[in-house]
C-alpha cells in the first residue's frame, strides 16, 4: 500500500522535530514495509482516514528498539510522530498482480483484473496531480496493457471497454501535457471508438489537432463535441480560438 503523508517526528521534551517532511508543498508516495519502516508508524497509519491528523507516542520497541538511531536517536527513546494523511492507495492487490507471468495475469477474475486496473489508474491519476507527467503516461499505458485481454461475453467487453475509456482519456490528456499531440489524438480516436459521442475525446481530439495545426480538423471534432455538450464553457472557448 502506499500513502501520502505529512510528518514530524518528535523525542521526549523537545520542541524541534528529529524528522519532518512538512516543509515539502508536494510529499511524495510512500510505499508501507519500504518507505516507511517503523513499526509503529505502519500500523498507526493503517488505522487513519485519508485527510485525517492523528498524534501518536511509540515505545523504543515501536520505534528504534533499544540502541536507538545515533546520533538523531538516543537508545531505548520514546517517541512522538504528527501525521496527516494526504492520500492512501491500497496496491498490495495490484502489486501482487504485476509480479506473475502473463500466463498467470491471464487466469485472474475478470473483476479483479478490474480492480487492479482502477488501482493503477489511481496511481497514474496521483502521478498526474503531482505534475509528473512522464510517470503518469507509464501508469496509465501499464492498465491498457492488463485491459487487453479478450472478454468471454458481450458484459465482458462492456465492463473492460468502460475502465478502458477512462484510462484512454487520462492518457490522451498526459499526451497533452508532455506536447505529443500525434499520441493525444490517437488515444482519443481510440476513445471515440468505444463511445463515439465522448465529449472528452472529441474535444481532446480536436486540441491535439489544433496543436498540430490541422485546423478543419480540429474543427470538425470540436462542432461534434458541442452538438454533444452545448454549453460546455471549455469547448466554446477553443472553437473561439480557433475561429
Amino acid at each position: 500500500s502506499g500513502c501520502t503523508v505529512k510528518y514530524s517526528g518528535y523525542l521526549e521534551h523537545e520542541d524541534n522535530p528529529f524528522c519532518t517532511n512538512c516543509h515539502s508543498r508536494f510529499p511524495g508516495l510512500m510505499k508501507l514495509g519500504k518507505d516507511v519502516t517503523l513499526q509503529g508508524l505502519e500500523m498507526g497509519l493503517l488505522t487513519m482516514k485519508k485527510g485525517e491528523v492523528a498524534r501518536f507516542v511509540f515505545t523504543p520497541d515501536y520505534a528504534y528498539g533499544q540502541r536507538g538511531c545515533p546520533p538523531l536517536i538516543p537508545p531505548s527513546a520514546t517517541v512522538m510522530f504528527e501525521v496527516e494523511l494526504l492520500d492512501f492507495l491500497d496496491t498490495d492487490e495490484s502489486d501482487t498482480f504485476f509480479e506473475l507471468t502473463a500466463e498467470q495475469q491471464g487466469t485472474f477474475p475478470l473483476q479483479k483484473v478490474l480492480k487492479v486496473a482502477d488501482t493503477e489508474r489511481q496511481f497514474g491519476n496521483y502521478l498526474f496531480r503531482k505534475q509528473l507527467f512522464q510517470e503518469a503516461k507509464d501508469r496509465y499505458k501499464r492498465v491498457l496493457s492488463v485491459l487487453g485481454r479478450s472478454p468471454s461475453s458481450e458484459d465482458e467487453r462492456h465492463q473492460i471497454d468502460a475502465s478502458k475509456l477512462l484510462v484512454l482519456l487520462n492518457l490522451t490528456l498526459t499526451y497533452l501535457k508532455l506536447e505529443r499531440p500525434d499520441k493525444a489524438l490517437a488515444c482519443g480516436e481510440e476513445a471515440l471508438g468505444i463511445n463515439q459521442r465522448n465529449a472528452k475525446a472529441l474535444f481532446r481530439c480536436g486540441q491535439a489537432c489544433l496543436c498540430m495545426t490541422e485546423y478543419k480538423r480540429a474543427q470538425d471534432f470540436l462542432v461534434r463535441a458541442q452538438h454533444v455538450e452545448p454549453f460546455n464553457r471549455d469547448i466554446n472557448n477553443e472553437l473561439k480560438k480557433l475561429a
